[in-house]
């Protein structure tokens, strides 16, 4: 985090990329301040000028300006901000950003398919991206550990057919699916956090054999929801006496106790139902289970597979209303879980996944990166890189007010800009000597934002804060034009 000074955000940020250039570094940089300052605002927008607008569309268009390099200088600074935290979770998520409106884009992958009246097949146009996102397990979001931004090529059909009674894809190696991206994303965040415990939190795409025996092989601890309804306990890879599914396993243990769940309001999209924000009472169960390695492993004929030793926490919602999806989790850890409050911390980190849809809501309906026309998929990719790390950072100042709202302002913002922002919400009273608490400098930048701040309002979101955030850059700029020699 920078001193307090008036040097811009991004300085500090990226003070050790190395695009292989001094000017891609400074523009870079340069990009990073703008589109902070007009989160909402297309390239040309933001950029204001002409000149600087050219330069930017140059930028993404640059074939030298490596993404990867722009990542590890972010992750680099991601880990110094994880040395102050004894536990980190690294919670991992997919999203898609879809582009099919784009007609001019080249380069793009095919996504969801669906079924038309006139056509026997529509594919989505779009990008995938998968991130994993650093946060404490008091939710606070310290920057990405791994980002994967790729354009999908779906398998030809003479791949997709079936043999022996299943397809073929089902039996190639994890290395040659798409799904492998979780693991690649397991390993780099341990490599990413040597010093720190890192606990890797994931929902039920993460449900692979493959995926706990490599958290198995590097000693990382992982918090994943479970899909399949696997066999458990077996003694041989054949068993057929004795043997029990993960469900009727955990329904077979003791209720340790009930534990109250906030769940977050949700918008209705294209794949998910409305959800308003609730409370739920959940009974919940534990134990400790043998995952033994699926039959039809194709790594079975190359290395012995091993049986791994993890803990399951059952949560099931005591009384659910017939108006709302009834919760119901299991989740499947490295971490020992031999008492009640031990099982309530993990589901406290497996709420905290909301997190990483919340940052990828930034993105879309904040930022609308999928409005951005780039004619190229190479070129939104290093788009969505720059604007990921944008993202990050509003994401994080909104939610530190929530989780140390009484640590300096200086941390986030520059001296002019918290002195102006000071001056306006008090009716251009002096500024103190001393910088406000950054639970204030929210609240006021959200009331630029139209946040009312009543007393029953609750903390402000996202929406009113970027819209605040604007309106302060545009006064803070009039104030430097304004005082300027």
């Amino acid at each position: 985090m920078k001193k307090e000074s008036d040097a811009g955000w991004a300085a500090d940020e990226f003070a050790e990329v190395d695009l292989g250039d001094k000017r891609l570094d400074a523009r870079l940089i340069s990009l990073c301040d703008r589109f902070s300052d007009s989160p909402e605002s297309p390239i040309n927008q933001a950029c204001a000028v002409w000149a600087e607008t050219k330069a930017a569309y140059r930028f993404f268009q640059n074939e030298n300006v490596d993404g990867d390099e722009i990542l590890a200088a972010h992750r680099r600074k991601t880990a110094q901000r994880a040395k102050a935290h004894e536990t980190v979770l690294a919670v991992q998520d997919s999203s898609y950003f879809v582009y099919t409106s784009h007609m001019q884009t080249e380069g793009l992958g095919e996504m969801t398919m669906k079924k038309g009246s006139h056509v026997e097949k529509l594919y989505s146009k779009g990008l995938v991206m998968h991130a994993c996102l650093a946060i404490t397990t008091e939710g606070l979001p310290l920057g990405l550990l791994d980002q994967n931004i790729f354009a999908r090529k779906l398998r030809p059909e003479h791949q997709k057919r079936r043999r022996g009674g299943r397809y073929i894809q089902d039996v190639l190696p994890v290395e040659e699916k798409e799904t492998y991206r979780w693991l690649q994303a397991l390993k780099t965040a341990e490599e990413a956090l040597p010093d720190t415990r890192v606990v890797t939190v994931c929902d039920r795409e993460a449900d692979l054999y493959d995926f706990f025996k490599l958290s198995h092989q590097l000693d990382a601890d992982v918090l994943v929801r479970a899909s399949a309804n696997r066999t458990v306990n077996r003694r041989s890879r054949y068993a057929e006496k004795n043997v029990l599914t993960l469900w009727d396993y955990m329904l077979g243990q003791p209720e340790a106790g009930f534990y109250e769940v906030e769940i977050p309001k949700r918008a209705k999209t294209k794949h998910t139902t409305t959800r308003e924000a609730r409370s739920a009472i959940v009974t919940v169960r534990f134990a400790p289970l043998c995952l033994n390695p699926p039959r039809n492993n194709p790594k079975h004929n190359k290395e012995a597979l091993p049986d791994i030793d993890m803990y399951a926490v059952y949560v099931v919602e005591r009384n659910p209303s017939e108006d709302e999806e009834t919760i119901e989790w299991m989740l499947l850890t490295s971490l020992p879980v031999e008492s009640f409050e031990e099982a309530c911390e993990k589901i406290r980190w497996y709420c905290l996944r909301w997190r990483i849809e919340m940052y990828f809501k930034v993105l879309k309906s904040g930022f609308r990166v999928e409005d951005c026309r780039l004619n190229h998929a190479e070129r939104l990719i290093r788009y969505l890189m720059v604007m990921s790390i944008v993202a990050w950072r509003l994401f994080m100042i909104t939610l530190i007010a929530r989780t140390d709202p009484d640590s300096p302002c200086s941390s986030f913002l520059t001296i002019t800009e918290w002195q102006v922002l000071f001056r306006k919400t008090h009716k251009n009273q002096a500024a103190p000597a001393e910088p406000p608490r950054i639970g204030d400098v929210v609240v006021w930048i959200a009331k630029l934002g139209g946040f009312l701040a009543r007393k029953n309002d609750g903390p402000p979101g996202t929406i009113t804060l970027w819209r605040g955030w604007k309106r302060l850059a545009d006064l803070t700029e009039g104030w430097n034009l304004a005082t300027q020699e």
